[in-house]
């Protein structure tokens, strides 16, 4: 089901590499959407394909429904909360309207911004994504949710146009630790991979042969088929770099913390993207991790 020619008004707060391919399915499904971002050429882009540009967050004080893709905790604290320059969507929002945030951030953040927004009566829905750019690009995300229900029967038309799996989790902050969670295996699924190639290629394999094999194997993933390519070619052109890995990573361990969750396996996962970072791949896929154990191992 699509929404299409809403009459609803919708707001998009950050319009980069995962945001700005979904802003524009939304308008390629004829749902207008107004944009605001502190990149020029992001809204330039957005408009492009026919959004509105806002020029601050006060321009969005009308908006019924808003959605955010922002990079970390401090950013989406700020555009709640406000600053020392401007006021934040808790202070601008009427009441009623909803907040979407599908950004990686942590619990700990998610629960600032909740009580900020329950106080003015704004509906809050966490909606943290998984999936790459491409998968961003043809709606074919994961959407994982949880927060107002009301929030999340309402703005459900739109989740579709955007994703093509949507998880509703539970009315708290379920969705910030199923994101979590899911980062877990994957940036494991990385350095194990790494460990295990080192040690096939040891005994005469090559990374070809045994990504074809793992392929067909019991530990065949949707994740290595995609980065099977990579792999094999020893081309880690970033789709998710180390150091987002890095601050992923650092969620979880702050997140296992809090809750007193001992994690070992994870924090020395977050150890090797370190290591990977501090060897100059701080900028490639995660997946160079398969390149940074392969350099070690030949030394």
């Amino acid at each position: 089901m699509t929404v299409g020619q809403s009459d609803r008004k919708i707001g998009w707060i950050g319009a980069g590499k995962m945001g700005g391919p979904m802003i524009r399915n939304l308008l390629a499904n004829s749902d207008p959407v107004c944009v605001c971002d502190p990149d020029a050429c992001a809204v330039s882009a957005a408009v492009a394909k026919g959004a509105t540009a806002a020029a601050t967050l006060a321009d969005m004080a009308a908006m019924d429904i808003i959605f955010s893709t922002v990079p970390n905790d401090s950013a989406l604290i700020a555009i709640v909360s406000g600053t020392a320059d401007h006021a934040g969507l808790a202070d601008i929002l009427a009441p009623g309207a909803i907040f979407v945030d599908m950004s990686t951030v942590s619990p700990i953040a998610s629960v600032t911004v909740a009580e900020a927004l329950a106080k003015k009566d704004i509906l809050y829905l966490r909606a943290p994504l998984s999936g790459s750019t491409v998968m961003a690009e043809n709606a074919t995300l994961t959407i994982l949710a949880s927060g107002d229900e009301a929030a999340w029967k309402t703005v459900l038309p739109y989740l579709e146009v955007m994703s093509s799996r949507r998880f509703y989790l539970g009315t708290g902050d379920e969705a910030r630790y199923m994101k979590l969670v899911i980062n877990t295996l994957v940036g494991g699924t990385s350095a194990l991979l790494a460990e295990a190639l080192s040690l096939g290629v040891s005994g005469g394999l090559t990374r070809s042969s045994m990504m074809e094999v793992i392929g067909e194997s019991a530990v065949a993933s949707p994740l290595l088929k995609y980065k099977t390519a990579a792999v094999v070619s020893d081309d880690f052109s970033p789709a998710f770099s180390v150091m987002q890995m890095i601050k992923d990573f650092t969620l979880i361990s702050d997140a296992a913390r809090s809750n007193s969750v001992p994690l070992l396996t994870s924090g020395l996962i977050l150890e090797l993207y370190r290591a990977a970072a501090n060897a100059g791949l701080q900028d490639a896929d995660f997946f160079a991790l398969v390149k940074w154990h392969s350099d070690m191992s030949s030394q």
